[in-house]
């Protein structure tokens, strides 16, 4: 018995043991898991770290004047470390005697809570020991600038504990201005316009951070463990922001008044190519009008402004001259049970080069039916050689591809497909596309690629420069473009434009078009018009060719070419024939980069600025004046012509240099503007003239 006693007593025993053992693994772990947690949890995070990726600063999209279209504003995210040993030094010392004013400034600065609320907030941070505390996101870098003057952010990042993490932010400065043409750079979002055409150009390349993670997954970064990103580069375009404006502005007008669903203008340098304008605008369900779409860049049947090719081809294989009559049986002819009708009535016989500016459908249609159905393939070549064919090859991704049919291989080949292109249907082309013929027709024949691209600049260095490139030395014979340049004229002295153009100060050439629209959405029955004019002036000496593309609600009561769409091209006009080609010099503006900063001045100056600020300057050319440009400490110079026959180049000057060195000259000088010469009404390198006038526009 006392055996047995004696071994139960040692069995409770162990297990009363083993149960307090239990008991108390149970209360730590409670304990750990209550109180502890956030602590244990905040350890077992910094244990973990992270190579994050640096968001390089994208590049700037310039207008051809040096204007910005689209660049990146720094924001800054604003964190504080409440564990930074050189806040916490002295028992909190640098925190408890700057944190009343602190919260004080804040609550001023961001407006959004009260000067107790931040203190209130703040000393519980630093209670908790929180090691990425957010204060503030998207702080604007001007507020960034304030901020780093408060109280105790001054004394710097080590014992502030203040953390700025940069970001930036895309920003249109002209807002809506070209905007499906620039695009709009979103994070996780699809680019359009140039913004992703020229994406690789601008992001640049990314940075690399070691991050090491605090309490709440948050993300700090580990000193000494970066690789900095590198900034993309600025793309230069070949964009106006005033025509632009001017261009928008007119079709905003005519589409506003007519309720028109949608529309387009593009406004081309006849010589060049060069795209100085793109206006696209859609109508939305409240009634108001914004750039939904790139329309320029889709195809759609073209009705009358076609015409154009129709009478080039059979122009160019001589099969009649302008001058040449033809029958078009009243306006209404039957052709093997379709009736082609024009617009109003017209004569039994009329000339070609009438028919054209009156712009006869049976006319035209007779043209491409009866000297090309025995052989639809060489009026195809014509097409082809035309780039009609196939896409321009500008620099934008949206870019529609043309709907021709070849003869040779389409499936809905009919024999009276000729008739219908004749005047515009059954083939899908975009304005660009005929503008690019109005254009070569407008240029004596020479075709001009399109483009919208003039050069690249990294750190204010051409990269990339783009030139002019001809399509089509000649597009076809001398006499067939002369007859052609008659015929357009004709339209607007005599035709359908001469309503819009009689009074004008100077010349236009060009064509009306008016189509119903079968678009897929709209049936021809739908009662929806497309509206056109596409042309060129002044017709002396061509500088601008445009295309104004409009469609209309259905059943307007304005829907003609003539009267929606040549107005749009007339005010225009009339603005760029006041403001660009009737002045004698154009503004010369400077080279702008967001990187580099730039002036000039005497030599001996420039040393002692160099040596003041300790940047590196190395300057062995003769002269006393120079330009010059600061990148990374350096100072880059360049002397600075001032040859007495022609007109120095004073850009990045200060007022009272420039006037010493343009007066020296003999000339007179007048000033726009406060700060550095940013641009001369006379251009570097003209002649002078004794006593000439010259403005300066400052900035």
């Amino acid at each position: 018995m006392e055996v047995k006693k004696d071994i139960l007593w040692r069995v409770y025993l162990g297990f009363l043991g083993l149960t307090l053992f239990g008991i108390l693994i149970l209360g730590k772990a409670f304990y750990t898991q209550s109180f502890e947690g956030s602590y244990w949890r905040s350890m077992g995070d910094s244990m973990h770290t992270k190579i994050i990726d640096l968001a390089a600063e994208r590049g700037t999209i310039y207008s051809e004047d040096g204007s910005m279209l689209s660049t990146s504003l720094p924001q800054f995210d604003m964190y504080v470390d409440f564990g930074a040993d050189g806040l916490r030094a002295k028992d909190g010392k640098n925190f408890f005697s700057n944190v009343d004013s602190l919260s004080i400034c804040l609550s001023r600065l961001f407006k959004d809570k009260s000067a107790d609320t931040y203190k209130k907030e703040l000393k519980l941070a630093y209670k908790n020991k929180e090691r990425y505390y957010p204060l503030r996101k998207k702080v604007s870098f001007e507020e960034y600038k304030e901020l780093r003057e408060f109280p105790l952010v001054r004394l710097g990042k080590n014992k502030s504990g203040f953390i700025a993490e940069v970001k930036t932010k895309r920003l249109n400065p002209f807002g809506e201005l070209g905007f499906r043409t620039i695009g709009l750079y979103r994070e996780n979002a699809k680019l359009v316009g140039l913004e992703r055409s020229f994406d690789t150009v601008l992001r640049g390349t990314s940075g690399k951070r070691l991050v090491r993670f605090v309490a709440g997954g948050v993300m700090m970064p580990v000193e000494g463990y970066e690789v900095e990103p590198e900034n993309g580069n600025d793309v230069y375009t070949t964009l106006d922001v005033n025509i632009q404006d001017i261009t928008e502005r007119a079709l905003m007008r005519t589409m506003t008044t007519n309720e028109a669903l949608e529309g387009t203008c593009i406004v081309m340098e006849v010589a060049t190519g060069k795209i100085k304008a793109i206006a696209n605008l859609s109508r939305t369900e409240e009634g108001t009008y914004f750039e939904k779409d790139n329309f320029a860049l889709r195809t759609s049947e073209p009705g009358s402004t076609i015409k154009l090719v129709t009478l080039f081809a059979a122009l160019e294989d001589k099969h009649v001259t302008i001058n040449d009559n033809i029958t078009i049986h009243g306006g209404r002819w039957n052709l093997n049970g379709r009736t082609i009708v024009d617009d109003h009535h017209g004569p039994e016989v009329i000339s070609i080069k009438n028919s054209f500016a009156q712009s006869s459908n049976v006319a035209m249609s007779k043209l491409a039916y009866q000297f090309y159905t025995n052989d639809p393939k060489k009026y195809y070549k014509h097409l082809k050689n035309l780039h009609l064919t196939s896409k321009t090859g500008i620099e934008l991704n949206e870019e529609f591809k043309p709907l021709v049919k070849n003869p040779n291989t389409a499936k809905y080949w009919h024999p009276q497909t000729l008739a219908s292109w004749g005047f515009g249907y059954e083939i899908m082309l975009s304005p660009l596309q005929l503008l690019m013929v109005y254009n070569a027709v407008a240029n004596n024949g020479k075709m001009m690629k399109p483009y919208l691209l003039n050069e690249v600049r990294s750190y204010g260095t051409v990269i990339q420069k783009v030139e002019p490139e001809v399509l089509n030395e000649q597009i076809g014979r001398p006499e067939t473009i002369q007859q052609l340049q008659e015929c357009l004229k004709e339209v607007c002295i005599t035709g359908t434009g001469k309503n819009v153009f009689a009074n004008s100060p100077y010349k236009v050439a060009g064509k009306t078009g008016t189509a119903k629209v079968n678009d897929g959405k709209f049936k021809y029955s739908d009662g929806v018009y497309q509206s056109a004019f596409a042309g060129y002036f002044p017709v002396d000496a061509p500088k601008y060719s445009i295309i104004v593309v409009v469609k209309n609600k259905p059943h307007a009561a304005n829907y003609y070419g003539g009267t929606v769409a040549a107005p749009v091209f007339r005010e225009i006009a009339d603005h760029l024939y006041k403001y660009t080609m009737n002045q004698p010099q154009p503004l010369q503006l400077p080279a702008v980069d967001s990187m580099l900063y730039t002036f000039g001045g005497m030599k001996k100056e420039i040393q002692s600025i160099g040596n003041t600020f300790q940047f590196g300057y190395n300057d062995a050319m003769s002269g006393n004046w120079r330009t010059v440009a600061v990148k990374n400490k350096i100072l880059q110079p360049q002397v600075l012509n001032l040859a007495a026959s022609t007109i120095p180049d004073v850009r990045g000057l200060g007022l009272k240099d420039a006037l010493y060195v343009l007066e020296n000259n003999g000339l007179t000088v007048q000033v726009n503007g406060k700060g550095k010469v940013v641009g001369q009404s006379i251009n570097a390198g003209t002649p002078v003239s004794k006593g000439q006038s010259i403005v300066l526009y400052l900035n």
